[in-house]
């Protein structure tokens, strides 16, 4: 049997932590140093079976030196950071009993929701820039569809070196992750939130593209004129059916691939040679067999606001698709050239 006078300062320590039970001895054994857990351990070893009365003496001992202590413990902020270091939010649940317990969010909140509402060609045309490690750290915090949505925007010299480190990525320090989050946050979003004149430019292109080809030309050269800011943003943004030879013959393919025949024949009725002929380029022989028979047979009876309907309507699909990220719109210097 231990007595209480050839105790020791570990063993005594040992002693209060097995009285405590295994649940409460554990989590205070994650506080203790590794040279103290040693001294602990090596006490526990000699430690023999101590008395009722000699335990309530130790007992009262620690508690004496624990209130003596405890006086410095003068601020309640203190006391909080020491709980929310010690314990976990349901470890506080549990203490606090019906008192709702919630750990205060450290800094900002998460930056990758904000970035899912950027347009797709400014965040790629931002991750351009940035080192494709970086960049591929951005997209897999961001959701499968967005993420594609801007890779497709890129160069593919860019987006190969991106997605190859995308494929081994691994899981990223907590502390990097900040790092990328508080660049984004101050060099694309801090931007955005200054000006971010999108919205005002798509709506203005969203009226201007239902003007026909000479009255939009009209426009915007009225617009240049009038010094108006940001017009190469609204510019970027126009597109009319004569537009269509100025595609990639990938988007023509990709655009055609989920029009009607039916639809693509009444919008080409009266087309020049050269359009048409891009147009159908971009079809399947079949179908491409089919809309020639139909054209052959002329326009005639066919209403010129229902061709210019069609017009239009695959204007308004390849301006959806663009936004999409699935190609680019061609750009204003080859409008002006063509």
């Amino acid at each position: 049997m231990t007595t209480l006078t050839t105790l020791t300062r570990p063993q005594k320590a040992a002693a209060i932590l097995v009285a405590m039970g295994k649940p409460s001895a554990s989590r205070l054994l994650k506080f203790f140093k590794q040279e103290e857990l040693k001294a602990l351990i090596e006490g526990a070893r000699l430690l023999r079976t101590i008395p009722q009365n000699d335990l309530e003496r130790i007992v009262a001992e620690f508690e004496a030196e624990f209130t003596e202590g405890a006086g410095l413990l003068d601020s309640a902020d203190r006391m909080d950071t020491i709980l929310n270091e010690s314990l976990s939010p349901e470890e506080m649940s549990a203490i606090m009993g019906d008192k709702r317990f919630e750990v205060a969010p450290e800094g900002p909140p998460p930056i990758w929701p904000d970035l899912e509402k950027l347009e797709a060609g400014r965040l790629g045309a931002f991750l351009s820039g940035e080192h494709p490690q970086t960049s591929a750290l951005v997209l897999s915090k961001l959701s499968s569809q967005t993420a594609a949505n801007v890779l497709l925007t890129m160069e593919k010299p860019i987006r190969s070196q991106i997605i190859k480190r995308m494929v081994t990525l691994a899981a990223v320090p907590d502390a990097a992750a900040k790092i990328v989050e508080s660049q984004l946050r101050s060099s694309l979003l801090s931007q955005a939130a200054a000006k971010d004149i999108s919205v005002g430019q798509a709506r203005v292109a969203s009226v201007l593209n239902e003007m026909d080809k000479p009255q939009l030309e009209e426009v915007m050269h009225d617009l240049e004129e009038a010094g108006t800011p940001d017009l190469d943003g609204v510019r970027s943004r126009l597109f009319a059916f004569d537009d269509l030879p100025l595609l990639t013959q990938k988007a023509r393919v990709l655009l055609f691939d989920g029009l009607s025949t039916e639809l693509v024949t009444l919008a080409l009725r009266g087309a020049p040679p050269a359009l048409t002929e891009s147009v159908l380029s971009a079809i399947g022989a079949r179908s491409r067999r089919m809309i020639e028979s139909e054209l052959g047979q002329g326009s005639e009876g066919v209403a010129l606001a229902d061709i210019l309907g069609a017009r239009k309507t695959i204007a308004v699909a390849t301006i959806r698709l663009s936004r999409d990220g699935a190609f680019e719109l061609p750009s204003s210097a080859q409008s002006e050239a063509a």
